[in-house]
Formats: C-alpha cells, structure tokens, sequence
C-alpha cells in the first residue's frame, strides 16, 4: 500500500504472490491482488520434492520450536514423533504460515478439503495444523502398514497408492518418501536419545546401592 493525500492506495502486487490478512472475527482472507493494508504476504512454497531433496548425511532442518507440540500429538495418535517432524520439515520447512501453489496450508500442508474433513477449523494454527496432520500421517499408516507407501498416500493421496500398488512413479511423491525418510533417520536421536538417557538413569536409581567400604572391611 501506498499513502497519496493521507489515503491508503494500493501498490501493485508481485506477480505470483498471494495475501492474506485476519479480520476481527478471527476468519483469514488471501488474495493476490490487496487493496487493504490489513493485507501480508504469504511464503509459498514451491519445491515440493524435486528441487530440495537433501543429499544421504542430510539432518533436516534443525528447528526445535514445536518440538513439545509434535511430542503431544505424537503421543495421541501414536506416531513417532521424528516421524512427525520430518513431516513437517518436507511439506513447510517449519513455516507456520506456508501456502502451497495448490492451496495446501499450515506446517502439515492440509489441503482445504482434508483439513475440513479432519475437523481443522484453523489449519493455520500450529497445534490444531500438527494434530489434525498426525491423524491424517496416522490413517495412513493404518491403511497401509508401511511407512513408504503411507508417506506416498500423504503427498499423492491414497488413491494413486491403491492405483499403482504401492508409491507412485511420480517423481515428485518419489523423491518426498525419500527426503522424509532421510530427515526421520536424522530426527530419530533427537526424540529417542532423551527416552534412552531416562530410562538410564532410572535403572541407576532403582538399582541396590554398592556396599560401603567400611562394610566390605568388616566382612573380611
């Protein structure tokens, strides 16, 4: 927006780019062409498996800020958090706000139809994104019994899995299934390693304490 006799006007937009602002009632509005100065521009993201597969050592993003979150709706639905997690870096990069070239939202990518379906009245909300994401990741993994083609049934849906037999021969779902899997090899320490080093500590704390020197003395 630009300012012209103390009114607000609009500037042109970038090509390509998309808007959004949220009302008083707390309803989100997009468009790619703003006249309201309530209006902010939206990240999209376009790669979507073809342009930033991570080579082998690749860890993923390395961002811990929703890492609690992840852990609660892991937990709920029973799903491996570090599966959660590369999820989530794959589809959004960790950008709450992402919006994708076909209308996928949030950090999850819910697309408008899933995300109704799911329940998911704020798919822009990070808690309501992740859990309704981790129950759509958890149908999946019912459905199929493999995290590969669960994964493949995220990115192309469940119909091209049950068509093809299996992970599509597209190769942006191809090259998906291997990104998240290279990032759930990499987030597994992060979730587990904590697990293991408590379960340490209390077998340490329930194990019976050595003799005193004092009583190894006396019983010479």
């Amino acid at each position: 927006m630009g300012i012209i006799g103390g009114l607000p006007v609009a500037t042109p937009a970038l090509a390509g780019s998309v808007y959004k602002y949220i009302d008083a009632q707390g309803v989100m509005h997009f468009s790619d062409a703003p006249v309201d100065a309530r209006f902010s521009r939206v990240r999209i993201q376009h790669a979507e498996g073809l342009t930033i597969t991570p080579p082998s050592h690749a860890r993923g993003p390395s961002k811990g800020d929703f890492d609690s979150i992840i852990r609660r709706a892991a937990g709920r639905h029973g799903v491996r958090p570090a599966l959660v997690k590369a999820v989530i870096a794959a589809e959004s990069n960790f950008e709450p706000d992402a919006l994708s070239h076909v209308g996928a939202q949030g950090l999850m990518q819910l697309m408008p139809g899933t995300a109704r379906e799911l329940g998911v009245d704020r798919p822009f909300g990070v808690v309501e994104n992740i859990d309704g994401g981790v129950r759509y990741l958890r149908a999946m993994l019912d459905r199929y019994g493999d995290v590969s083609r669960a994964l493949a049934a995220y990115n192309a849906g469940p119909t091209a899995v049950d068509r093809h037999g299996g992970i599509p021969p597209y190769r942006e779902t191809q090259a998906y299934v291997k990104r998240v899997l290279e990032y759930y090899r990499g987030y597994r320490a992060e979730f587990e390693r904590p697990v293991l080093r408590n379960a340490r500590n209390r077998e340490r704390s329930q194990a019976p304490a050595a003799p005193r020197m004092t009583e190894q003395l006396a019983e010479r």
